[in-house]
């Protein structure tokens, strides 16, 4: 009995409603951002921050996507600027940071054709011979030409294929944050190598600066000596401070090579050719940095970032393993020409077709899909620990800057006070000892005295100054002024 139209269009529609239905249906878990800290909550502000009201709090959004910023650019220092810049454009990690990147926006494009028709052709040419002994009759051997056309489309029923492609967008939100958390990096390391190399740079001629001076005290001490007021003990002394001093210039100007070296190939440049422009003023530290509030570092850090977005990845892999279970629909469909004759292929009566659905059911599979879906989970479990690791490990960072501020600064304070006591010091036994009061061993005694507080003023003020580069990095270089 035929079926009134009106009815089989209400099936027709029915259908449909229940194919869109299932088509909307997403097995597994949909993704929540899990608590940052596993035992704790989220501290209101930093211990070492004293700048920071306790109980602020602002709600996170994630901006760790978008560029760091010339931050550089606070220590005035033009050739840190060119460095920083050759650094962005040649370096070579960031060059497979963004290759990276772009595999991972290219898969997101290979997830998603899963979820469209697929058509192909497989032309061919055979040779085939039929078994005669079965009919009785003679075995026939003749050619078949072929000309098929494939057309099949999955069904997404249960969102494996959304699944996938919402991982995908995850990973490469991932690697996007992972590209510039490299950016990060890299522009931190020649910031900080350079402080370093500008410090040697300032020793070195702090001691040949001293080199002349401990010359002429050996000079002087030699004509002491021919006059009969100093002795060869003192001449000898004064020989061995000027050669201890001259001793020092080569060590710290082989530390000044392998930094250039370090700088050359952080700039993607050979270290051969490589060199930079002679400094016209000594590095300014840069201003203070308002470095919030914790719950900043979590939108501003970009490995945090990533960590997170791997999280997502991982609990649609979960999702993609959940639907292993269930039934998939493939609808397919073949036609196309065959025929023995290759002048015949396309006539008319040359054609084949069929079309059908497909309903692939999972039975019995010896625990696989459950074993997948364990491993999924247990995937997941990873990325959560690693996510909340990362969080701490970026407040450990914060945290440990804040106190080399604080405390470098401290420190400064006071080898610059004992750095001027020791200057006195040595004046006041220049004078006496050309008095004939005291013996070219007291001169030395300052003398060596204020050379190393000079060096350890040096060291720590860059010291200071890389430290400040360390805060911002641990900040994710996200602050705002």
């Amino acid at each position: 009995m035929q079926i009134p139209e009106p009815n089989r269009l209400t099936m027709i529609s029915s259908g449909a409603c229940i194919v869109l239905l299932l088509a909307g249906c997403n097995v597994g878990p949909d993704y929540q951002r899990p608590a940052a800290l596993a035992s704790a909550a989220m501290p209101t502000a930093y211990a070492g921050d004293s700048s920071t009201k306790a109980g602020e709090w602002k709600t996170a959004q994630p901006s760790a996507h978008l560029p760091r910023g010339t931050w550089w650019n606070l220590f005035k220092d033009a050739e840190l600027n060119r460095l920083e810049l050759l650094a962005s454009a040649e370096n070579q990690q960031l060059s497979a940071a963004y290759a990276n990147f772009r595999q991972a926006r290219a898969l997101v494009n290979v997830s998603q054709a899963d979820g469209f028709p697929q058509l192909g052709t497989a032309p061919g040419i055979t040779r085939q011979r039929n078994n005669g002994g079965l009919s009785g009759g003679k075995g026939t051997t003749y050619n078949s030409f072929s000309m098929p056309l494939e057309a099949t489309w999955e069904l997404d029923l249960w969102g494996r294929v959304r699944r996938q492609v919402e991982g995908a967008q995850a990973n490469l939100a991932a690697s996007a944050d992972d590209l510039e958390a490299a950016k990060l990096l890299v522009q931190a390391e020649v910031a900080i190598d350079y402080i370093m190399l500008r410090a040697l740079e300032e020793q070195r001629n702090l001691l040949q600066r001293t080199r002349k001076t401990y010359q002429r005290s050996l000079e002087l001490t030699q004509d002491r000596r021919a006059g009969g007021v100093a002795t060869d003990y003192d001449v000898s002394l004064a020989e061995t401070q000027l050669k201890t001093t001259e001793a020092q210039v080569p060590a710290l100007t082989l530390q000044r090579a392998n930094l250039m070296h370090a700088l050359a190939t952080l700039c993607g440049q050979a270290a051969t050719d490589f060199s930079i422009n002679e400094a016209k003023s000594g590095l300014s530290a840069a201003p203070a940095i308002p470095v919030g509030v914790p719950s900043e570092l979590l939108e501003q850090r970009p490995d945090v970032a990533a960590a997170e977005r791997r999280m997502a990845a991982a609990n649609a892999s979960v999702g993609v393993a959940c639907a292993a279970f269930y039934p998939r629909l493939t609808l397919s469909g073949n036609g196309g020409f065959q025929a023995s004759d290759p002048t015949k292929i396309f006539n008319w009566p040359s054609r084949l077709w069929s079309v059908g659905p497909t309903l692939n059911l999972p039975i019995f599979t010896g625990g696989r899909n459950t074993a997948a879906l364990a491993a999924a989970r247990a995937s997941y479990d990873a990325t959560v620990a690693n996510y909340r690791h990362t969080v701490l490990g970026a407040f450990q960072e914060v945290e440990d800057q804040l106190a080399a501020q604080q405390l470098l600064t401290e420190q400064i304070a006071a080898e610059t006070a004992a750095l001027n006591a020791a200057r006195r010091t040595l004046e006041i036994s220049n004078t006496r000892y050309q008095g004939g009061v005291l013996t070219y061993l007291d001169v030395a005694i300052a003398q060596s005295s204020a050379l190393a507080h000079e060096v350890t003023v040096v060291q720590l003020s860059a010291s200071r100054v890389a430290a400040r580069v360390s805060l911002i990095k641990a900040l994710g270089a996200g602050w705002r002024p």
